[in-house]
């Protein structure tokens, strides 16, 4: 971690937290399988601080087949029992069950669309949306954009997806920017 890198205040100074805004948040994701690796930890974050999740994520890896939605929308009744039995995860019955609903709304977009990332990128004409931020504390938790991709979502069956957990999806994969402008991370991405 240098010290000397202004970075957006949220991510304080823990080195987990550090590395995933310096490595990861905001820069665009295309890729099907990430964009599910993240719904999936997003939808668990829901009412959690998201350094919660981070700390499980590999748990979260090794209890969902590497995030393999295709495998999660096959779970069966033992595979569920187990995963709420692993204490490596967030251990929600509803959340587990809405791996697996949210896995299966995930490949029927994809039949749809082609890809989901056809699918979510198309709420922002396939190209990140900016923000000027002065500080962290600036960045909306939802916006109209957000409440209409929730909406959308939800009516093709997905769980766990309010217009919260949809912008903080929409911050992590990159559609939308909210790196504080002095943030060295905000003209990289």
């Amino acid at each position: 971690m240098d010290p000397e890198k202004i970075r957006c205040g949220w991510c304080g100074t823990d080195p987990l937290y550090v590395k995933y805004h310096d490595e990861e948040w905001g820069v665009p994701v295309r890729d099907d399988k990430t964009l599910f690796e993240f719904l999936l930890l997003e939808t668990f974050q829901a009412g959690l601080s998201w350094i919660t999740v981070l700390r499980k994520r590999e748990n979260f890896r090794k209890a969902f087949d590497g995030f393999d939605y295709k495998k999660i929308a096959e779970y069966d009744q033992s595979k569920i029992d187990s995963l709420l039995q692993n204490e490596g995860i967030i251990r929600n019955k509803l959340k587990v069950l809405s791996a697996i609903t949210n896995a299966r709304a995930f490949m029927e977009i994809q039949t749809e669309f082609g890809s989901f990332s056809n699918y979510i990128w198309g709420f922002v004409n396939h190209k990140p949306l900016k923000n000027i931020l002065k500080t962290h504390k600036d960045a909306p938790a939802t916006t109209n954009l957000s409440d209409t991709l929730s909406k959308d979502l939800k009516k093709r069956g997905f769980k766990f997806v309010g217009s919260t957990v949809v912008y903080a999806h929409m911050q992590a994969t990159g559609m939308v920017n909210d790196h504080i402008e002095s943030c060295f991370r905000y003209h990289e991405v």
